[in-house]
């Protein structure tokens, strides 16, 4: 019989890792579990950006640390996550994979190295975290982890079909890490949110704008949307609080979703048939739904 030291599962009992913690849904979410007696490590792509998390935490009264880590180098991941479990005395008991990218643009315009980093991020990422945590979870028989998908994830959407197919992904991953995991007494959960006021939308239009060969169809509209949509939706304090009750609930949901569009469009789209779903796309979009009359084309006679 091998003795285990469960010293190193005590101290790591509330610890949580919270990628992209920076910014929008992350920061809210580190803060927030700060706040709630978890010991939270947030991830930085910079060290400037992760001192400006610190300070955000201590303005609170909320102690919070912090490691440097790019979620889409495989180098930068395991360096960080052994930080992490030395910071932690043996390893975090939950994974919070946050961090994200939309890479928005019609799928002709989007380029495969723009492509890979996407996925890196939203997808190899997240499993790459999740990997590199495992061990010392399976080794203390428990932990959680919650991985941030989208509504359109389940609702794909032109001009991010790159960005809804890589939340798609990271759906079906988690699905097969839950049950996989669960022998282990590690909970894994899925979070689908809708459209909150981060900077993923603004990101999104800068991304079109890039994008646009000039005139190309549906890209002012869709830039006109996405800049409505971020004008009117709530902060990201929503999604914060869904992760946090995935993490403290003693039997945490499969999935959990996040916002009055997400939750009103996901049925409506899982019900609908593929014809009226492409006609409110095309709608909503301004994608056209035929090709244009061409000039000059003479119909031959027999």
């Amino acid at each position: 019989m091998v003795a285990v030291d469960t010293s190193a599962g005590r101290q790591g009992r509330r610890s949580v890792v919270v990628t992209g913690a920076t910014g929008g849904a992350g920061a809210a979410t580190a803060l927030r579990l700060a706040g709630g007696g978890f010991d939270v490590i947030g991830t930085a792509r910079s060290q400037e950006k992760a001192d400006a998390l610190v300070a955000a935490a201590a303005a609170r009264g909320r102690p919070l640390k912090t490691v440097v880590l790019d979620v889409a180098d495989p180098s930068s991941c395991a360096e960080a996550m052994g930080e992490v479990a030395r910071m932690t005395g043996g390893g975090v008991w939950a994974v919070v994979n946050n961090a994200g990218v939309p890479q928005a643009g019609s799928l002709e315009d989007v380029s495969d190295e723009q492509t890979r980093h996407l996925l890196e991020v939203n997808l190899l990422g997240a499993m790459r975290i999740c990997r590199l945590a495992l061990p010392q979870m399976r080794l203390r028989g428990e932990g959680r982890i919650v991985n941030v998908s989208s509504g359109l994830g389940r609702v794909p959407w032109p001009l991010g079909g790159w960005y809804s197919a890589s939340k798609h992904a990271l759906s079906a991953l988690t699905h097969c890490l839950r049950v996989e995991m669960a022998h282990a007494g590690v909970r894994v959960s899925l979070v689908e949110p809708g459209a909150f006021a981060t900077a993923m939308l603004d990101r999104a239009v800068d991304d079109l704008v890039a994008a646009d060969r000039g005139g190309a169809a549906g890209y002012d509209r869709s830039r006109a949307l996405f800049g409505a949509v971020n004008a009117r939706v709530p902060t990201p304090e929503p999604i914060a609080r869904t992760i946090e009750k995935a993490l403290t609930s003693p039997r945490p949901r499969a999935r959990y979703t996040v916002g009055f569009d997400a939750r009103l469009l996901v049925p409506l789209h899982a019900m609908s048939p593929l014809w009226l779903s492409d006609w409110v796309k095309h709608t909503v979009s301004g994608l056209p739904r035929k090709a244009p009359a061409r000039a000059g084309v003479v119909k031959e006679l027999a």
